[in-house]
Order: C-alpha cells, then sequence, then structure tokens
C-alpha cells in the first residue's frame, strides 16, 4: 500500500527539478527529467550507463550533483548587534536635519515557504509557491528618535505566492518564467488607511537557456525584482555546471553566486555570496519630526558572503546551517512620492526622508525542510 504522504512529496520533488533559478531554492536531488540521473557521489556519468539521449531528450537548467528539492522549508535567523546612525531629513525650509544613533540589539527573521506541482507535463511544468516572512528589531535606546520607536517590536512581514513555468524546447534549448506578487507591510489595525497597492509588490524573471550536457547549463535573461532596494529591472546570467564528482557551482548573477561541494549524497557544503533585498510599506505610529509623515516606505540592500551546511536527517527530512557576514548598502525610508516607479537596470536615486547607515553584522541561520523521500525516488528510479 502507497504512503500517500510520501507520494505526494515526490510529486512535489519531481516537479521542481528544473527550477534552480528561482533565489533561495537549492535545486533537485533528480536534476534531468524524465530520466533521473546519477545520484551526487556516483561517479558514472550518464553517458557511460547508456542514457545519455534519454536524459538530454528534455533540456532544464539543473545539472547532476544538485542538493535536493525542497517541498516545505521552516528557516530562523538571527544577526549580532550592530550600529544604526540615522538623518531624519526636513521638508521645511530653514528647519534642521535631525542626526541620531543608537544600536540595533535585535534582528531577527524567520519564514516558511512551500511549493507543489499545478501542472507536470514533460513538455511543461508549472510549479506553485508561497511563502510567509517575519522580520523584527529591538533598539538599545528606542526613544533616540521617532523611528527607532515606529520601527521597536513592528512585525515586517511578507506574504507572497508565485507560479513558475519551466519549458523545454529541445535538447538543448529551454526556458523559464516566473512571476510572484507579495504583501509587504506590517498588516497591523494601525495600518487601516494604508491599502491592497500599498503592500502590493510584484516581481518576475524570464530566462532562456542552453543545456550543453547533464552537467552544464546556462542562460540569460532579466529579473524584475527589489533584489536592490527598489523595484529594477536587470540582466541576469544563470550558470550551472558540475566539474566532477564534488565541486559545481549554482548561479544567477549578479543576485547569487554559490560554489558546491558534495561531501556524499546525504552532506553538501556550499559557500558563496548574495544580494537581497526588501521593500516595506509600515504605517508609524507617531509623526517623523519636521515632515509629519504617517505612512513610510524602508527600502533594505544588502550583500552576504556565506558558508552553508547542509545534510540529511532521515530519508525525506534535511536540515541547514548557514553563517556568514551581513553588509547593508542601504536601510532608508522614503515616501510615497520616492518610493513609486521602478528603474532600469539601477535601484535609482530619490529624495530620502530616513537616510540610515549601518554596521556590518554576522547572522547564522537555520532551515529544516522536507524533500522527496529518498526510497520511493530510488524506487522510481529502477521502473
Amino acid at each position: 500500500m502507497k504512503c500517500p504522504v510520501k507520494a505526494a512529496l515526490l510529486s512535489v520533488g519531481l516537479s521542481l527539478g528544473c527550477y534552480s533559478a528561482t533565489a533561495q531554492e537549492v535545486p533537485p536531488r533528480t536534476p534531468v527529467y524524465p530520466v533521473p540521473a546519477p545520484a551526487p557521489s556516483d561517479s558514472i556519468g550518464i553517458g557511460e550507463v547508456g542514457q545519455e539521449a534519454e536524459a538530454r531528450e528534455f533540456a532544464v537548467p539543473s545539472v547532476i550533483g544538485m542538493g535536493p528539492s525542497k517541498g516545505i522549508v521552516a528557516h530562523i535567523e538571527r544577526l549580532s548587534d550592530f550600529r544604526i546612525d540615522t538623518k531624519t531629513k526636513s521638508n521645511t525650509e530653514g528647519v534642521s536635519d535631525v542626526n541620531t544613533r543608537t544600536t540595533v540589539t535585535k534582528n531577527s527573521r524567520a519564514f516558511i515557504k512551500a511549493y507543489a506541482p499545478l501542472l507536470n507535463h514533460p513538455h511543461l511544468k508549472v510549479i506553485l509557491g508561497v511563502n510567509y516572512d517575519r522580520e523584527e528589531f529591538q533598539f538599545k535606546n528606542p526613544d533616540a528618535s521617532p523611528f527607532y520607536r515606529n520601527l521597536e517590536d513592528k512585525g515586517l512581514k511578507t506574504l507572497g505566492a508565485q507560479l513558475a513555468a519551466i519549458r523545454p524546447i529541445d535538447e538543448v534549448h529551454w526556458y523559464l518564467a516566473r512571476v510572484k506578487g507579495e504583501l509587504n507591510g506590517d498588516y497591523t489595525s494601525e495600518s487601516s488607511n494604508l491599502s491592497f497597492n500599498d503592500y502590493l509588490k510584484m516581481s518576475g524573471e524570464f530566462i532562456y537557456g542552453w543545456k550543453r550536457s547533464a552537467r552544464f547549463a546556462w542562460g540569460i535573461g532579466a529579473q524584475l525584482s527589489y533584489t536592490f532596494g527598489r523595484q529594477s529591472i536587470y540582466p541576469v546570467i544563470l550558470y550551472n555546471r558540475t566539474w566532477n564528482e564534488h565541486w559545481g557551482v549554482e548561479s544567477l548573477f549578479p543576485a547569487r553566486v554559490t560554489f558546491r561541494y558534495n561531501v556524499n549524497e546525504k552532506t553538501l557544503l556550499l559557500g558563496g555570496y548574495s544580494v537581497d533585498g526588501l521593500n516595506y510599506n509600515i504605517k508609524l505610529r507617531e509623526p517623523l519630526p519636521n515632515n509629519n509623515l504617517t505612512t513610510l516606505i524602508i527600502r533594505e540592500t544588502e550583500f552576504r558572503p556565506r558558508l552553508r551546511l547542509e545534510r540529511e536527517i532521515y530519508d525525506f527530512l534535511w536540515f541547514g546551517i548557514e553563517g556568514g557576514y551581513r553588509y547593508n548598502a542601504s536601510f532608508n525610508g522614503f515616501d510615497y512620492d520616492g518610493n513609486r516607479g521602478f528603474s532600469l537596470f539601477r535601484a535609482g536615486t530619490r529624495p530620502r526622508i530616513i537616510d540610515n547607515t549601518l554596521g556590518g553584522a554576522p547572522y547564522a541561520s537555520l532551515e529544516v525542510f522536507i524533500v522527496p523521500p529518498r526510497k520511493l525516488l530510488k524506487k522510481t528510479m529502477g521502473k
């Protein structure tokens, strides 16, 4: 008798097999469909077992050696204390800007994500993803600035959904398209005067690529995203390659580059960097000095060099631990006019209401995720 939970997990893992371009997800354990690839620890290439023609029948962006696909992910992260210097600018002639400084004693983040197939056809796969994120701040001296008091213990939330389509064209060419909508902000009774459109942030990407072998795929395209704080369009290059039994690289440049070392089929070591961006709409608890604003848009961009370990706990259950250093490129506040619209290839420059300078900080995160059960995958591979 088949287990419905394991069967569902297998369906999710196989359908997500080629969606390696999405930021924050590690590609699947069965990177080439419809014929599964050898395990990362297997030194025999696909061509050596007589399956190269079948494996290349449908080109996809993933390659041999990539980690397991993630069906459900739970993540928590903390940063160490860091300095914040704030300039609250005045829009009144003759009134000086206000400068303040304190220490951020808590900056924690957590999220949960889930992915499921809506269409699982050899020539077209459509995947639905949903996510809920939350970020919080605490300050050593929140009374130093109305900005700190407005942000103290405020839950900055992200509720999102996305659709991704992966379309193999032939044995070499493929393309990937994704659209995502998120509600970013505080979502409290205090923010009742903010509308759905105020919170809504849209992003997307399109990448056209080439599968040169079971170990090498690359593509070019464009993203519309908030990676650099403000909604921007910029070019991207996807480059996934496995050089040998242990070493490989997975990248979506410029947002993310990760080098991979496959210790064995149950353990992965990863290292590289990521550029992350956020854009929150919040309702202020009290007006800012000199401008009387009641709402504020916070744009955040950070650069993170990082190291990561992923390890199987038991069959379909894995964990990941990550550590690195956060360099903050921007954490500034804008009014509606200063934030609206998008910029082509760059974040754009508009008047800031709040101009912050944040110190760097080490961070650590813990992640638990569910993947396709290994036993069921081996059973499927044997059929």
